[in-house]
């Protein structure tokens, strides 16, 4: 199934009913402001299992997951002071961000270290789904392995077919990865530079 829905002026009703398919245990492929994700609820783990098979990627492969804003960032990981600011000052933004996890995240969302990467994209669809949801979404670009990120909706039914559950068709987006920073005991270290400026990073690693 495939809705579309304009970007600037998302319908409640369209809203919930991308929701409905989440909390029924169902995979959507969804806007970010960085490129097309495929998501599902992050308490799901039926849901998740699906995603990593879609993927092609061992299920040791973490995902990062979609807050719908800061606050509730700290219901999922543990939030320094510098933490806070820096979160503060960059989000909603095209970046991930790697925190220790806190109790509330499903151990298969947690890396060996206890981390997880957590993003609040700058796109109204998504951080609208993420809120009527009420918890975190999965995070992982709508890609095959060994494939391109795709751009197009359309293309995209087409390829995944029968896989999801739903695609959320708001046009074209041009993909470009987020850029990832651990802020992991409050050192700032560059893991991906991409849609976001790190530069500030980069200069407090030198």
């Amino acid at each position: 199934m495939l809705i579309e829905i304009d970007p600037q002026r998302p319908q409640p009703r369209k809203i919930k009913q991308i929701v409905d398919v989440l909390k029924e245990g169902g995979v959507i492929i969804y806007p970010t402001d960085t490129c097309y994700g495929i998501g599902a609820d992050i308490f799901n783990k039926k849901a998740i299992e699906k995603i990593y098979q879609i993927k092609g990627l061992p299920k040791t492969t973490p995902f990062s997951f979609v807050c719908c804003d800061l606050t509730d960032i700290s219901n999922y990981a543990r939030v320094s002071d510098y933490a806070y600011r820096v979160l503060k000052r960059l989000l909603p933004g095209p970046y991930t961000f790697v925190l220790e996890g806190s109790r509330q995240v499903p151990k298969m969302m947690l890396t060996k270290r206890r981390t997880v990467g957590i993003r609040v994209p700058d796109h109204p669809i998504c951080l609208a789904i993420t809120k009527e949801l009420g918890c975190p979404l999965i995070s992982t670009s709508a890609s095959l392995r060994d494939t391109d990120i795709f751009s197009d909706p359309r293309e995209m039914a087409q390829i995944f077919g029968k896989q999801v559950d739903l695609i959320v068709d708001c046009g074209l987006i041009y993909p470009e990865p987020s850029s990832v920073v651990s802020l992991v005991d409050d050192e700032p270290k560059v893991l991906r530079k991409g849609k976001g400026d790190v530069s500030e990073f980069l200069e407090l690693e030198s």
